[in-house]
């Protein structure tokens, strides 16, 4: 049986602040909770095994270059709203 000291301390690890009439509940209350858990515990956790197989695949493209360098470039910084240059000008972020 749990004892009002132990309610006390388990409220002190907790960083719980608990009344005396808040402690003496918890004293009446915790071993139903505690059976409750027990209960919970006991209940059985297997899952049924998956009976679908397949293969997997890689789905991921090869790595190749899908174009040349600098392609896009010239469209990209043309719909920049600031640039400078062959730069996309961006606010400064320290």
């Amino acid at each position: 049986m749990i004892e009002r000291r132990d309610v006390e301390k388990l409220a002190k690890l907790a960083r719980i602040e608990l009344s005396g009439d808040e402690t003496d509940s918890f004293v009446k209350e915790i071993d139903s909770i505690i059976g409750y858990v027990d209960q919970i515990q006991s209940v059985g956790t297997t899952t049924p095994q998956a009976t679908t197989t397949h293969s997997q695949t890689n789905v991921m493209r090869e790595d190749v270059h899908p174009h040349e360098t600098g392609f896009y470039t010239k469209d990209i910084i043309d719909g920049a709203p600031d640039k400078e240059g062959n730069y996309i000008k961006v606010k400064k972020i320290l």
